[in-house]
């Protein structure tokens, strides 16, 4: 069931059922100076857009590569003005030292981290950052909710193998698998707590989004809202991480 094409088979649907990256999360990405009208960023994973277009409304010059063809399709007629490249992360070529900013937004997950690392580090001018983040549905320090409990006896009802490795949301594990490799340092990093009020449909189209929810489960999850009203509060958070490369084996 988890599996990183799971959302090609959903592509219409995706561009519309994730939440956008709160305003807080672009702000600092600005305030850090990574969003300069001209410079170039490449989007690994891109999905439908949901990095690529604030991107480009930034006035970057954005790369954006997409392994799902028809993801691809969907970036290229909502984002004329992006290039758009059907491949995987650790398959596209990359010119040296020709971004100033590498983004991966919900995506670094489904990469393996030893083949992208050192080609993104190629990637990138000399002061050229990596910025990692995520949306993580279901913020564990906000207050409970009736329904975040229906959600938990779900998942403990899981038959299905959880996935392989530590949680995808889990951002120490994360900071960890980006730098154990030495090639790059965290410069900054942030979290952003946000929320948002789903209906039924809502709710339906979010959690087919997710690659480890089988359609039982979300069909679950959307009665759930019917029996508490027909109107959820979801408390969720995002985090963000930019990383710098080191300096080479030489000094320089």
């Amino acid at each position: 069931m988890v599996d990183g094409m799971h959302f090609e088979g959903l592509a219409d649907e995706y561009a519309t059922a994730r939440p956008p990256y709160p305003p807080e999360l672009w702000r600092r990405l600005h305030d850090l100076g990574l969003l300069r009208p001209g410079t170039t960023a490449l989007d690994l994973g891109a999905g439908s857009g949901q990095a690529t277009g604030p991107l480009l409304s930034a006035g970057l010059r954005v790369t954006a590569i997409e392994p799902g063809r028809r993801l691809a399709r969907l970036l290229r007629e909502s984002y004329p003005t992006a290039t758009v490249q059907v491949a995987r992360a650790e398959d596209v070529e990359l010119p040296a030292s020709s971004f100033d900013l590498v983004v991966a937004a919900t995506a670094i997950h489904w990469m393996d981290l030893p083949i992208v690392l050192p080609r993104v580090r190629a990637a990138l001018t000399d002061d050229g950052r990596l910025a990692v983040w995520r949306n993580v549905f279901g913020d564990s320090e906000a207050p409970p909710t009736p329904f975040r409990a229906r959600v938990a006896e779900i998942v403990r009802a899981r038959r299905a193998p959880p996935r392989p490795g530590p949680p995808a949301e889990d951002f120490a594990a994360t900071t960890g698998a980006l730098t154990e490799s030495g090639l790059f340092a965290v410069v900054d990093a942030s979290t952003y707590r946000w929320s948002l009020d789903l209906d039924a449909d809502g709710v339906g189209r979010l959690f087919r989004t997710f690659s480890d929810w089988s359609a039982a489960e979300v069909a679950q999850a959307v009665d759930a809202v019917g029996e508490l009203g027909g109107t959820v509060t979801e408390h969720y958070s995002s985090w963000l991480l930019v990383l710098a490369p080191t300096p080479d084996e030489s000094g320089s």
